[in-house]
């Protein structure tokens, strides 16, 4: 199947849409050329409605930390989006809900088939590590401290979220150590 084709059947699930408060709106960015892909947990509200990936102060600070503008970002050839859960999964005590546990093991594969150039995967917060690092340490924290232990394909990030400023001021060493690595290794590849 062709990489189009694919990412019109992702955006037209409806798996899990009796499921979604806002609806099923499944926000993936991809293209053949691409060398990096981020995979995050799932769009929140703002992105839901525009339908553009990252696209919100947790995108913003993302960009920040890859030393990258909206062109490259937006621009599927370079970098591809495909988060854990394809839809805004709606709003728990603490936050947005987890993604949907369906979208993972129904499209990743299925779209990473479609994607031969991926050099570079980021894995954003605690759900994507849990589903594609083995011998992953039991905190985010370690994960991320312990970033070299995944490389080349895979560099663990904890969530750019406005909520983890706290976990930013408590280490100091992510945006001293592993943020210069990751904008050294994007812009190689970009």
């Amino acid at each position: 199947m062709r990489l189009e084709n694919l990412l019109k059947q992702v955006r037209a699930c409806q798996i899990c849409v009796e499921d979604l408060p806002l609806g099923a709106n499944p926000v993936v960015q991809a293209g053949k050329e691409a060398r990096i892909l981020i995979i995050g947990q799932a769009p929140g509200t703002r992105v839901h409605q525009t339908s553009i990936p990252w696209n919100d102060p947790s995108g913003d600070r993302l960009r920040q930390w890859l030393n990258i503008d909206k062109d490259d970002f937006y621009d599927p050839n370079k970098i591809a989006i495909v988060p854990m859960g394809l839809c805004y999964p709606g709003k728990g005590q603490s936050g947005d809900l987890p993604p949907r546990k369906e979208c993972a093991p129904t499209w990743h594969q299925k779209i990473l088939e479609q994607l031969p150039r991926i050099e570079l995967t980021l894995l954003i917060g605690h759900y994507s590590q849990q589903y594609y690092l083995t011998n992953k340490p039991k905190t985010l924290t370690q994960t991320v401290r312990q970033w070299q232990d995944w490389q080349p394909d895979f560099i663990p990030l904890p969530h750019p979220s406005p909520r983890n400023s706290l976990w930013l001021k408590k280490n100091p060493w992510f945006e001293s150590d592993v943020v210069p690595h990751l904008q050294q290794r994007v812009h190689s590849m970009l």
